[in-house]
């Protein structure tokens, strides 16, 4: 036996290492979903983000609740910030994905990678709600020359 044996995956595979809004080829998709690791630090982080969006969704109507509705997501650089938002923006937009064969919605690779039930409740109605997922990256779109209004 050798090294290599011991991992389910192919460790000759080709691996991103720097997360990058605009690839969205099929293959990079499928990796970063399939591939993503929900820690116990982010099992948290993203109980809260699921659970101030499915309150808006269950209250549509009440500006209390929706009209408070924002988030920041910060931290030290190589944290994982952008990795965090891209795999967010693929479950609100829970498009379809395709490998070797195999389709799956974005939100289906976190059934078995989130332990809260109420928190997976949370993620699969975001799902299926009707959301448009704009990602991009803000300083490759900015134009410093354009003034302050540039990005608009």
């Amino acid at each position: 036996m050798t090294v290599r044996d011991l991992f389910r995956k192919n460790i000759f595979r080709p691996i991103n290492g720097v997360v990058k809004a605009d690839q969205t080829d099929e293959s990079t998709v499928w990796q970063e979903l399939d591939e993503f690791v929900v820690t116990r630090e982010l099992t948290g982080h993203i109980q809260r983000f699921f659970g101030g969006y499915a309150a808006g969704l269950y209250n549509p109507r009440d500006l209390d609740i929706t009209g408070r509705i924002g988030v920041w997501v910060a931290g030290f650089f190589g944290s994982g910030k952008s990795h965090l938002i891209k795999i967010l923006s693929y479950i609100l937009a829970n498009a379809p994905h395709t490998h070797e064969g195999e389709t799956k919605r974005a939100a289906e690779f976190f059934t078995t990678k989130i332990p809260d039930p109420l928190t997976l409740a949370d993620i699969q109605k975001a799902a299926a709600s009707d959301t448009d997922v704009i990602l991009f990256n803000i300083d490759s779109r900015a134009d410093v020359r354009g003034g302050r209004d540039a990005i608009l």
